[in-house]
């Protein structure tokens, strides 16, 4: 899962041009988003931190769904997207559900 996040990740900074209209704040929010994906993947190659990256890049990934959703009455085509982000929060939650809490003190 890290690998496609993590490429996902620089494609927001190599594309930030193209995803401006998607993302409410311009640019400076696709290059917050791509940072956050790729500290994401980092996370979980590492495995430090791994279930609160996997939780929290499910929750960003979901709310990803509303420019799509928005984007669907102007472009059919969206209606993949939403499922692909779908897709990726369920594989992100059930990361964390199986991820260890060893760096949790206890």
């Amino acid at each position: 899962m890290a690998i496609p996040i993590g490429l996902f990740g620089l494609m927001h900074f190599m594309t930030a041009d193209k995803m401006v209209g998607m993302a409410p704040g311009g640019s400076i929010t696709v290059y917050i988003i791509g940072t956050a994906l790729i500290a994401a993947a980092v996370s979980n190659i590492i495995g430090k931190y791994d279930k609160l990256a996997a939780v929290l890049l499910g929750i960003m990934v979901l709310l990803f769904i509303i420019p799509h959703a928005q984007m669907l009455s102007t472009d059919e085509s969206q209606i993949s997207n939403i499922l692909k982000n779908i897709s990726i929060a369920g594989g992100a939650f059930l990361y964390a559900s199986m991820a260890k809490d060893s760096t949790y003190v206890k």
